[in-house]
């Protein structure tokens, strides 16, 4: 065992409050396009299948949070290249985990594309409690944060 797994552990207060605002950033840039494209469809009742509004709403979702982390890291006065870069490959794991699992969510309690008053909160809750254990380990592990 190497010794930097005997030191890994999951109760160091700072990292999960620095990885639930990084949590929080992907959430919000996902919640962009899923929501915007499910909305879309709901209000212009255009006929297209459940599971292709769904898959439309994870991929603009994933577009959305690139674009939104992005834009954060830029702030931060990353070169566009390497935002782009640290978009994709650090945090794609959980974009792809929260994507899933609110629309899977909207799915088992609505049968799936559809926003109300309280589907909303749930899927923004297990949006964010999914990935954060791993935003949260990967931020422990390798220092490896997108915001």
């Amino acid at each position: 065992m190497s010794s930097e797994s005997i030191n890994f552990h999951w109760s160091c207060k700072h990292t999960w409050r620095k990885s639930a605002k990084n949590t929080f950033w992907c959430l919000l840039g996902c919640s962009i396009g899923d929501f915007g494209t499910i909305l879309f469809f709901q209000l212009s009742k255009i006929p297209f299948p459940i599971l292709g509004i769904m898959i439309l709403a994870i991929i603009n979702g994933l577009i959305t949070s690139i674009i939104l982390e992005v834009i954060i890291l830029l702030k931060q006065k990353f070169t566009f290249r390497d935002a782009f870069k640290t978009a994709i490959g650090m945090s794609f794991i959980s974009m792809i985990a929260m994507e899933t699992v609110m629309n899977l969510t909207d799915y088992i309690f609505t049968g799936g594309a559809i926003l109300n008053i309280w589907i909303v909160p749930l899927m923004l809750l297990v949006g964010f409690l999914t990935p954060w254990p791993y935003n949260y380990w990967r931020l422990k592990k390798f220092n490896l944060a997108c915001h």
